[in-house]
């Protein structure tokens, strides 16, 4: 009887100190599954946002500071990343192994000028990217001006509705494709 009841106080003693160990992991498991939820469920509307991306060499504009515009629309979220030049041609949502099939879409270009913190600005690339969810990482290759593919993995997140201290430094024009069959029309 007393082995036996040294084995329950032990026992019960092991508990009490695992329980408020656990606990706090318990409770911000439901915090972070309740903010991710939170975030999905953002108004039409247009929001500054981190692009998150996995290279040095495929990032937002430096005059954006790591950020990129989102938009929401009818529930869908496109997210429009200025770049550091027009050496990236075309984007496409997943790998380079599917980005390389003839039914593939690419993502086009768009001809963005940013303007910088000293005044100065330029014309680079910028693309529109169709995001499934925030705060999720997807896959994103991308093609350059040498004919090579390259994977990524990105992702978006800490939506804030723009406002006019938080606008970013960039005037979106048409896409290239747009421009060049409107010229092609004339």
């Amino acid at each position: 009887m007393k082995r036996s009841l040294a084995i329950l106080v032990s026992a019960l003693s092991i508990s009490a100190m695992t329980v408020p160990m656990t606990l706090p992991v318990w409770a911000e498991a439901a915090d972070t599954k309740e903010e991710a939820a939170d975030t999905q469920d953002l108004e039409d509307g247009v929001y500054i946002v981190d692009f998150n991306t996995d290279s040095s060499m495929f990032r937002a504009n430096e005059a954006c500071e790591g950020k990129g515009q989102l938009t929401v629309e009818d529930g869908k979220m496109t997210l429009h990343i200025t770049l550091v030049s027009k050496n990236i041609v075309n984007l496409f949502l997943g790998v380079t192994e599917d980005a390389q099939k003839d039914d593939a879409e690419l993502i086009e270009p768009t001809t963005d000028t940013v303007t910088y913190k000293d005044g100065t600005s330029d014309d680079v690339y910028g693309f529109d990217v169709p995001v499934e969810a925030l705060d999720q990482d997807f896959d994103l290759a991308l093609i350059g001006t040498k004919g090579k593919w390259y994977d990524h993995t990105v992702s978006v997140s800490n939506p804030e509705e723009m406002n006019d201290d938080n606008k970013l430094p960039v005037e979106v024009a048409e896409n290239e494709e747009a421009e060049t069959d409107t010229e092609d029309a004339e």
